[in-house]
């Protein structure tokens, strides 16, 4: 059953209605931290930014690259979604945008699954259109294709 995306004008940080959420977000394969949504998102929730830069640090030794997704719980029913869909981060010289976009659609298949087995509803900005360059028209359909398609409700936030 496939269901449509929920367009609200609020902060995503503080998604709406009841059980099980997950806030989904963008982050680099570069280990950096600190520039548009996630501040937010740290300023909430430092267990966030903590367990990515883990994750980064010892990679080595886990799945961190480039589709992957760190599910961090961070209150009850609530959890965050580092989702490893941009490569580096965008420079002034740079001539390409740094998201990738078959990398977000694998982390965005992997937290289908997730969220299903949660029972969670999925909450989230515009992924991919700030730092990460990404095109709205491009990303909507991933969303659309990965999450609602698998009847996973879907909430996207426009900052008021």
């Amino acid at each position: 059953m496939s269901l449509p995306i929920s367009y609200i004008t609020e902060d995503a940080t503080t998604p709406t209605g009841d059980g099980p959420k997950i806030i989904a977000h963008i982050v680099n394969d570069a280990g950096r931290w600190g520039r548009g949504f996630v501040t937010a998102i740290s300023h909430r929730w430092p267990e966030s930014e903590q367990s990515y830069r883990r994750w980064h640090r010892d990679r080595i030794a886990n799945d961190f690259a480039l589709g992957a997704v760190q599910l961090v719980a961070v209150d009850d029913d609530l959890h965050v979604a580092n989702m490893i869909g941009q490569h580096g981060i965008r420079t002034s010289r740079a001539t390409t945008a740094p998201i990738r976009y078959d990398a977000l659609g694998r982390c965005l298949s992997s937290l289908s699954s997730t969220a299903s087995t949660l029972g969670a509803t999925v909450h989230m900005p515009r992924i991919g259109t700030g730092l990460a360059g990404g095109v709205w028209d491009q990303i909507e359909p991933l969303i659309t294709d990965r999450l609602c398609g698998n009847g996973v409700a879907v909430t996207v936030y426009d900052w008021p």
